[in-house]
């Protein structure tokens, strides 16, 4: 249809369309709260578009009403959208960890910077298990939920950093003031370095809102020109020092940018991440030995060439570098696991074969080491199903596996040493095995992803 031949109505219906189209985007992205200005911003334009829409007179005709109502029903849709991203149940997860960190920088890291002693183990070890919270919230490919862990991620790991440079890195022990007149002054640099950091970290926090990044930087940058000011010439030891602090300076200013960073969707959207992609050709190949090796009728002949290729597949996945994103390191860590559970699974076949090849030599064994071989072979039948397993925790088959599986652990447990030292001892491999089997059930079904 020509566009200047349309009704009045539809244009400008078309005309909102456009608009909301044009904010779509910032809808499926948004990753914050419903209290957050942005959100109140979409929502406020939306809900304008809609009475926008109302507004049309459609002066009866069926056709502009159907294409009010189509604009209506897009721009709803839009709002519910906004409204499930910033409620989502995962969504709350991650800001419920973020509040337990912001708790913990207060407690732990504001008096740190005002003079307290050191940073305690509560804190390192709190902060590493938000760190690994964070990781492991679902994301379900959300890019909204994506980007909010990111964003979480992002700042959680850059105190802990920051944190750590400080601990082991601190520039050499201030120089008496007395040494040279730009000593004093170096030193008086330092000790506002300090009090920078831990307002950088409290801003990047959000315990902090009398700060911003912004004024943070003027005040870093100054004190660079100050330091560069100084005349240390033919003071080498003097210059050093000087040398030290600059770079200190420069080490927080870089964290600055976070924000910038985090908003960027090649940050927070791993899909095509260098090596995330590595991983996923990796995890191909292993997935191709696994096939060949379950196809196999003799399989026996394949073992020792899978397992060569599966370690070169270790050694490559060692060679993949994480960055700071735990969430890369996770993604690794998983593959790592998928990997190894495969040679494991070979190293017992190997084991129960060649034991039924010398069986003769079984015969003296004591009778619990025979028990514990006995449940062994059905570990390793358990095994190989569990490593083809394809579904959910709310198959069937995942709940008569891991049955299968603990009623395994519960014959271990009723398996008596008698004081045997052998048998002792493959009781307790026996038993670690099983339960590397039912955690890596549970990891293939926990829906994580990065």
């Amino acid at each position: 249809m020509d566009m200047g031949n349309q009704h009045p109505s539809i244009k400008r219906l078309q005309e909102i369309q456009k608009e909301v189209r044009d904010i779509e985007q910032q809808v499926v992205i948004f990753s914050g709260l419903s209290t957050d200005r942005d959100y109140k911003k979409l929502e406020r334009t939306l809900t304008k578009q809609l009475f926008e829409i109302d507004s049309v007179d459609t002066e009866g005709k069926g056709d502009i009403q159907q294409v009010r109502k189509r604009a209506a029903q897009e721009t709803e849709r839009l709002l519910k959208e906004l409204e499930q991203n910033a409620n989502h149940p995962h969504r709350l997860e991650i800001e419920a960890i973020y509040k337990e960190a912001q708790s913990l920088v207060e407690r732990e890291i504001t008096p740190f910077y005002k003079g307290g002693n050191c940073i305690t183990d509560e804190f390192e070890e709190g902060i590493q298990d938000i760190v690994l919270r964070l990781t492991q919230v679902k994301t379900g490919g959300k890019i909204s939920l994506r980007k909010a862990r990111y964003r979480t991620l992002t700042k959680v790991c850059a105190v802990q950093e920051i944190i750590e440079g400080c601990i082991k890195q601190q520039p050499s022990l201030p120089l008496s003031g007395d040494a040279h007149p730009s000593v004093s002054k170096i030193n008086s640099v330092m000790c506002d370095v300090n009090k920078a950091r831990g307002t950088l970290i409290a801003v990047l926090m959000g315990v902090n809102h009398n700060e911003t990044c912004r004024h943070l930087s003027c005040v870093l940058t100054g004190l660079i020109a100050d330091l560069d000011a100084l005349d240390v010439c033919g003071h080498t030891e003097i210059r050093n020092y000087r040398k030290e602090v600059v770079e200190e300076i420069n080490k927080l200013q870089k964290y600055l940018d976070l924000e910038e960073e985090a908003d960027s969707a090649h940050a927070y959207d791993l899909a095509q991440n260098q090596s995330i992609l590595k991983i996923e050709e990796i995890r191909k190949k292993k997935k191709d030995v696994h096939s060949l090796l379950f196809r196999a009728e003799n399989a026996s002949d394949l073992y020792l060439g899978c397992k060569a290729e599966l370690q070169g597949l270790i050694a490559h996945l060692d060679e993949v570098s994480p960055g700071k994103n735990p969430c890369i390191r996770e993604a690794r860590r998983r593959a790592v696991i998928e990997v190894q559970t495969l040679i494991t699974y070979i190293d017992l076949k190997e084991a129960l074969e060649k034991r039924q090849m010398y069986g003769e030599q079984t015969v003296v064994e004591h009778q619990s080491h025979k028990a514990v071989w006995s449940i062994l072979g059905h570990l390793s039948q358990i095994q190989r199903e569990v490593l083809s397993f394809d579904g959910n925790r709310t198959d069937k088959n995942y709940m008569r596996l891991e049955e299968l599986l603990t009623k395994q652990l519960l014959a271990l447990d009723a398996v008596d040493p008698q004081g045997d030292e052998q048998s002792k001892v493959a009781r307790k491999q026996a038993v670690k095995l099983a339960q590397n089997i039912l955690y890596y059930l549970d990891m293939k079904t926990d829906e994580w992803e990065y």
